[in-house]
């Protein structure tokens, strides 16, 4: 495959997981929401599916965290979860956000790290966001 074939691949690959990241949170978004969840409850949703894609993308970038995503989401559902149903939402939502960039990406590519970078940000803001709001 020549270069410009390679670079149109990939940022074909990145649109496709982002695609696969957006669009089927704003649809699951609106289903989960209810009136007996927290008001932060989509800002958990969505961190643990940061949680999933920086699972995926840190180690394909040569990234070794110690605790590792997959960790860091195990403590965040002890901590987080003692309902089931809301733990299972949890852990779909972490597979999601794995899923989407595991179809997409087969080696860390600019735009992986790009992606790895604002998933970084965004999860910062939402932990940020929630424990000054609604911190105990």
């Amino acid at each position: 495959m020549k270069n410009g074939c390679k670079r149109f691949a990939s940022a074909r690959a990145a649109l496709f997981a982002i695609l696969l990241l957006s669009l089927p949170s704003e649809v699951v978004l609106a289903q989960e929401s209810s009136l007996d969840e927290p008001p932060f409850e989509q800002q958990l949703m969505r961190l643990s599916e940061i949680f999933g894609a920086l699972h995926f993308l840190r180690p394909l970038c040569g990234e070794n965290d110690t605790p590792s995503w997959r960790d860091q989401m195990e403590d965040f559902l002890d901590a987080e979860t003692l309902d089931e149903n809301r733990r299972r939402r949890f852990i779909e939502r972490f597979n999601q956000g794995y899923r989407g960039f595991s179809v997409a990406y087969r080696d860390c590519t600019d735009a992986a790290r790009i992606a790895m970078g604002q998933y970084l940000s965004e999860g910062e803001t939402i932990i940020t966001d929630v424990t000054s709001r609604y911190g105990r």
